[in-house]
């Protein structure tokens, strides 16, 4: 490496300690932090959010950034050295339009949020929180005005987490899936089989849940040296490094299959911080290429893993031991049933593969019409309701399990919604190209073992980090852009085997 890109790994080095550490004050706060602590973890995530930002878009950065293009240009074009010059000097034009001011008030805005987003939720009290999301919603709309011109307002938010995708883009992937979608609800409605799940609903041992779902996701490759798992109100991954991974989920008694699928989303999304090669730490590499392509490594090991067939015939006898009063008269074909049924459900970390991207289109459309100003605040949780009985035909009984049910406006990730959905494609696409490349796929993952479709993710997708744009990575591993396609082929496929479509 030149003496140039040194000297701009160490200043970056700066800028990501000082990340982690604001990370670290904010799983804290989602964890074990009193809740009376909130005013002041603000102020500490606001001071050190505005010393990272205001490091970065230092001069002294803008000339190292220089200088290092300037030594980049005798390199490779995809080294490692070169990407990180290239993602660097993205990531600097982006951010110097931003004002530190901003930096601050946004970060002490979403860290009161959060803490009045968990009261609310458990009162299903709109109103305490609707003062915290208006003020949010009004920095977004001034974030976006930094980038000015633009296509949509909703562009330079929906860049945040999925780069080089324009909100048009995303509307016509939606409008083109979303008959798809409905009309498999629609026959798997009508075809009218019943799936009964009321096993699912018997109470379950916390203790054995969590000790189940540890074990499950160690096999999946999850390091606990490197990481940890804790309870949160709203599961989520969050990284200090790639050497500390961290995961939470929540958990009930009454309901199995929350826990699990929360802690196999979850360590989806850390197997992949954990896979990034070690020599893009401390760097803005050190990361996964988009949320999209994020999501899709969380719903692969979630749901095309977690919820298949394989998987349940290596783990069923497993989970039966560990709960023979609820689950030992239970057939392992009608367990993989229940687990994959299909209903009109208010939750969307519970709602079932079918119906899953009709409640993200729901919050993309919802979020474009707060941002544009066509939908105020105040009238938001009526048009939650009006437009979720549109997209799945049912109304929420209230608004802890409408409008207040996710964590994401309370940190001000407007514009991340969308990458569900597009993770949900990606990994499709993944899924089948690994197909091709391990034949017997199926018959390991019966077996219990994951190594080698581990090995495929480390080697293709987990250790470029954020060395290529999402789309870029797609094409490059499978030959093709973003595609519908393949996901459509798994769901028509899926759930015509279990409804007899």
């Amino acid at each position: 490496m030149g003496k140039k890109i040194e000297a701009l790994r160490e200043l970056l080095g700066v800028v990501a300690d000082l990340t982690a550490a604001a990370a670290l004050l904010g799983w804290d706060q989602q964890t074990y932090m009193p809740s009376g602590a909130a005013g002041g973890r603000a102020m500490q995530l606001a001071t050190l959010s505005t010393l990272a930002h205001e490091h970065f878009v230092s001069d002294e950065m803008g000339a190292a950034i220089e200088a290092a293009k300037a030594e980049a240009k005798d390199l490779a074009p995809d080294s490692d050295e070169a990407r990180l010059v290239r993602k660097t000097e993205h990531d600097y034009l982006k951010e110097i339009k931003v004002p530190s001011s901003w930096v601050s008030e946004y970060s002490r805005a979403t860290a009161m949020a959060h803490q009045d987003w968990e009261q609310a939720r458990a009162e299903a009290d709109f109103k305490r929180f609707q003062p915290h999301l208006e003020k949010i919603v009004e920095l977004r709309r001034h974030y976006a005005d930094f980038f000015a011109p633009y296509d949509h307002l909703y562009d330079p938010l929906l860049d945040d987490f999925e780069p080089g995708m324009k909100t048009a883009e995303v509307k016509a992937v939606f409008d083109a899936l979303r008959p798809r979608q409905v009309e498999l609800v629609q026959a798997i409605f009508e075809q009218g089989r019943p799936v009964d799940d009321s096993f699912l609903h018997l109470n379950y041992d916390l203790d054995k849940q969590w000790n189940f779902g540890v074990e499950v996701i160690t096999a999946f490759g999850y390091d606990f040296k490197r990481g940890r798992q804790d309870k949160a109100v709203h599961p989520f991954t969050t990284s200090f490094g790639l050497d500390d991974v961290r995961i939470t989920t929540r958990l009930y008694e009454d309901y199995f299959s929350t826990a699990l699928t929360g802690t196999m989303h979850e360590a989806g999304h850390a197997l992949y911080e954990q896979g990034i090669k070690s020599t893009l730490g401390r760097t803005p590499l050190e990361a996964g290429a988009s949320l999209g392509m994020h999501e899709s490594q969380s719903r692969m090991w979630e749901n095309l893993i977690g919820r298949s067939k394989p998987f349940w015939k290596a783990y069923f006898p497993k989970l039966q031991g560990v709960f023979p009063q609820q689950l030992g008269n239970v057939a392992m074909e009608d367990f993989y049933r229940a687990m994959n049924k299909v209903e009109r459900t208010y939750i969307r970390v519970d709602a079932d593969e079918a119906t899953y991207n009709l409640h993200i289109m729901l919050r993309f459309e919802l979020e474009i019409a707060l941002m544009d100003g066509s939908l105020a605040v105040k009238d938001l949780p009526e048009a939650w309701n009006t437009k979720f009985e549109d997209f799945l035909g049912i109304i929420p009984p209230d608004d802890a399990k409408g409008v207040l049910q996710d964590v994401h406006w309370s940190g001000g990730m407007i514009g991340y919604f969308p990458t569900y959905s597009l993770g949900n494609l990606m990994a499709a696409q993944l899924w089948e190209k690994i197909g091709q490349d391990i034949p017997n796929l199926e018959e390991q993952i019966e077996r219990g073992q994951f190594g080698a479709l581990l090995g495929w993710l480390r080697e293709n997708i987990h250790q470029h980090g954020a060395k290529f744009e999402p789309i870029e990575l797609l094409t490059r591993v499978t030959g093709k852009g973003l595609d519908a396609d393949p996901y459509m082929r798994y769901l028509t496929g899926k759930y015509s085997e279990i409804y007899e479509l």
